[in-house]
């Protein structure tokens, strides 16, 4: 990001860009907590490995459902009250889930979880919108994705010790406490336009207004209709890709950690440091792909900023997947996850940038909708993960299947065209 020669202090859009990073971290270590918490939980409930899965699923119904309502409400009523909003409904949830007594009942807090961090992701991308300039578009994404995947790898060694020293029940009851804090901090700062904000540099908000998208229209913006919204290709074709990276990072997500626990016979605290490689790689992906992404802009080539990352990460994943199948040796399988985990968080910044060029004042609607295609490819991947190692006696189908979608992910941006986007419905 470019720093401003004259301004005194440290611009205030890297505190919303730190801000942001911190609530995508919490996201992902609430997330993660069920995951890490598989045994307690199946010990206590009696459930099986197929109804841990319709259990992790039902985070991702919820949050797939609930993409594009959540980020219109952002549009329409700013990022401020709706992170605000979304953090507090997902950390009640999140305490909720302690409250649990059987199958049913965890499938439902699990399925509310889920509805209510839908909006969080598409709220960050409204914030984007009004506070980031163009040329640093990529990177914000990056950063904001990669503290999610730091988020889960912390989450894979920390939970299980949290866990462990106060039941799995507790552990929920106090991520809940810190999503409430971040929400009280977030509606005290924040203000939507930088031009509402005390204290701002008068040189940093002319430079936010002048290299942003486009100042955000006075009363608002138009209504973006669902038959705008669904007949345009650029939108199916993002929805397209986001499903197959989707499917590929939900497993490191969801079924990782039992995975190499189960498949190489580790314990418990050596699974969860094996579970974490791969997260910090695709960290490392979602950075890399948003300096990819800012460089090639900062060039004039606008269009292969968001399409070379993009194709090269589902090269990566797709190669990645594919190696990974029939490793004997953990260190050896992880690695290949791990070169896929990066391919596949590559395809996140140009992804949500160029959903961000789409939407323009519609950003958190635009991006909503991409991501709630996503995110029902993680629900496949929760339900399909048991299901495939049943019926095929390992995980090589349910690989192949990642590879092959990776590739349809790369070949979808060959399509896209950025002239045609929802800019032009404001008021």
């Amino acid at each position: 990001m470019s720093l401003l020669s004259d301004a005194p202090k440290i611009p205030r859009r890297y505190f919303v860009v730190t801000a942001t990073f911190l609530l995508s971290f919490l996201l992902y270590v609430d997330r993660v907590c069920i995951s890490t918490a598989r045994g307690p939980i199946l010990a206590e409930f009696k459930l099986s490995d197929a109804q841990f899965g319709w259990i992790l699923s039902s985070f991702a119904f919820g949050y797939a459902l609930f993409q594009t309502p959540a980020g219109d409400f952002a549009d329409r009523r700013g990022a401020r009250r709706a992170l605000a909003i979304i953090a507090v409904g997902w950390s009640l949830f999140t305490g909720l889930t302690a409250l649990a007594w059987n199958f049913v009942s965890l499938f439902t807090v699990r399925f509310l979880f889920g509805a209510s961090e839908a909006g969080a992701f598409p709220g960050m991308a409204r914030a984007a919108y009004s506070w980031i300039p163009m040329g640093e578009r990529g990177l914000v994404k990056g950063i904001n994705f990669s503290a999610s995947r730091l988020g889960a790898a912390a989450a894979m060694p920390l939970l299980p010790s949290m866990i462990g020293a106060l039941g799995w029940k507790k552990a929920f009851v106090v991520l809940m406490a810190a999503g409430m804090i971040w929400a009280f901090f977030w509606w005290r700062w924040f203000r939507d336009d930088p031009r509402e904000i005390r204290g701002l540099a008068t040189a940093e908000r002319d430079f936010i207004v002048a290299h942003r998208q486009a100042p955000p229209p006075i009363g608002g913006a138009a209504a973006l209709p669902l038959a705008s919204l669904f007949t345009s290709l650029n939108l199916w074709l993002m929805m397209g890709q986001y499903f197959a990276s989707n499917f590929v990072f939900f497993f490191s997500l969801s079924w990782l950690f039992p995975y190499v626990q189960k498949t190489y016979n580790l314990s418990y605290p050596a699974a969860g440091i094996w579970a974490m490689v791969p997260l910090l790689a695709g960290a490392t992906g979602n950075l890399t792909s948003g300096l990819l992404v800012d460089a090639l802009y900062r060039r004039g080539q606008s269009r292969l900023s968001r399409r070379l990352p993009a194709m090269l990460g589902f090269g990566l994943a797709a190669i990645g997947l594919a190696m990974s199948v029939g490793q004997t040796q953990v260190g050896v399988a992880v690695f290949w996850l791990s070169v896929a985990l990066f391919g596949a968080d590559m395809t996140l910044s140009p992804a949500w940038s160029f959903c961000i060029d789409l939407g323009g004042p519609h950003a958190g609607k635009v991006s909503g909708t991409m991501n709630m295609a996503g995110n029902l490819g993680s629900a496949l991947v929760a339900v399909a993960f048991p299901y495939l190692l049943d019926w095929s006696g390992g995980p090589t189908a349910f690989f192949y299947l990642g590879g092959v979608l990776s590739i349809g992910g790369a070949l979808a941006w060959l399509f896209i065209n950025p002239a045609r986007s929802f800019g032009h419905l404001t008021s």
